[in-house]
């Protein structure tokens, strides 16, 4: 498939800036939430977020919920003030305490794995999913999630804002807003969970991904719970405690990779491709040839398989199945727009153009015959599966 202000200043100089506010989970020792940690961990917060409101101050809510002798484990937050255009950062950190001070990884970072395999707070479940070594971003072009969309399988909610900034309008676009159906909120996929804050729930994943869901209404409080794809994490809501407006309900889902918000634009989720508009809030989600753009449904097919891709004749239609890599072998049939379909191996063949591009990629299918990649949506810009 073809795809298509900051603070300033030292740390010290920030935390003059910022109200803290300290939170200590039950069962967690008071002793081993230092301020020198509350006040390490508040400066790297802040190094990392943005101002949504010029002028604007960042209050921070750090959560200490595990520890254990000369590590801690909790969450940090840089709450938002409650207005449009603005929306919560915040973060799942690991803290060691060494000779020098304190030693803080974020999630997505490579040190946040690194301490996670060491750390006695971590358990099994979560290293499996926290030691995983970020993998390039975009996983170096390839565009595939493996997620579902964040409601139940078979529904149709309303796309009610395309492509957006997770705080607004500033880049990337990295968030949808979806409303309707059920109203219940579930995972995309697999992972951990963790609660950033009242209506905050963030699910890691693998591969260096993560998802966030915001503005959630009687959400689940987790802190490195597994979750599998399609567990509940709440229903919508217009929950605003960390920041951020919300008018009607509807959950504000956001896409992470390597410790940041990265564009959603290009990514399959939901067997849908996300596409950008000419400005934020705009744009829509293609499955095949169908487009939903703001204000349609989006019907959640499941997720893509990493071996899979879907159908996209470039204006609906059907697709001809092959016996071989090229128009010069028999058909064996057709495959409607918008249909799954596994791919076993690639070769190259004759040359054809699609909705994004020119390519000479064949694709041979698990029933033994063939279609050109020109006419599928598979998240990667070439094989997925090997060479024939």
């Amino acid at each position: 498939m073809r795809h298509g202000r900051r603070w300033v200043g030292g740390a010290a100089a920030t935390l003059l800036m910022v109200t803290s506010l300290i939170g200590v989970a039950p069962g967690v020792a008071a002793a081993a939430v230092t301020p020198a940690l509350t006040a390490a961990v508040t400066a790297k917060l802040l190094g990392a977020a943005e101002l949504s409101v010029a002028g604007a101050q960042r209050d921070t809510r750090v959560t200490v919920s595990r520890t254990s002798g000369r590590w801690a484990f909790g969450t940090a937050v840089a709450l938002a003030p409650r207005q449009e255009d603005a929306h919560p950062t915040g973060s799942i950190f690991i803290a060691r305490s060494e000779p020098a001070g304190w030693r803080i990884a974020f999630d997505g970072e490579a040190a946040f794995g690194e301490l996670a395999a060491e750390s006695p707070l971590v358990t099994g479940q979560e290293k499996s999913v926290l030691t995983t070594t970020p993998a390039p971003m975009y996983a170096g072009g390839d565009f595939r999630t493996g997620m579902a969309l964040p409601f139940g399988v078979g529904q149709t909610w309303t796309l009610t804002s395309g492509p957006h900034g997770w705080g607004g309008t500033e880049w990337p676009y990295s968030s949808v807003d979806l409303a309707g159906g059920d109203q219940v909120v579930r995972a995309t996929r697999a992972g951990t969970a963790y609660t950033m804050c009242q209506g905050w729930i963030r699910v890691i994943h693998d591969r260096g991904y993560s998802t966030d869901y915001y503005h959630l209404w009687n959400s689940i409080s987790v802190n490195g719970a597994g979750v599998g794809q399609g567990a509940v994490l709440g229903n919508t809501g217009t929950d605003v405690t960390c920041g951020g407006a919300a008018y009607g309900r509807h959950v504000h889902f956001g896409l992470r990779q390597n410790s940041a918000y990265v564009p959603i634009a290009g990514h399959d989720i939901g067997k849908w491709v996300l596409a950008n508009g000419g400005a934020a809030y705009q744009g829509g989600a293609r499955h095949g040839s169908a487009w939903a753009g703001v204000g349609g449904g989006l019907y959640n097919y499941g997720a893509l398989g990493f071996n899979q891709g879907v159908v996209d004749a470039n204006g609906g239609g059907v697709l001809t199945r092959r016996a071989g890599p090229g128009t010069g072998y028999g058909s064996l049939g057709s495959v409607a727009d918008g249909a799954t379909v596994t791919i076993s191996c690639s070769a190259n063949g004759t040359s054809h153009t699609g909705r994004y591009g020119t390519t000479a990629l064949w694709n041979r299918l698990s029933d033994g015959s063939w279609v050109s990649d020109a006419y599928l949506s598979t998240g990667v810009n070439g094989p997925i599966n090997g060479w024939c």
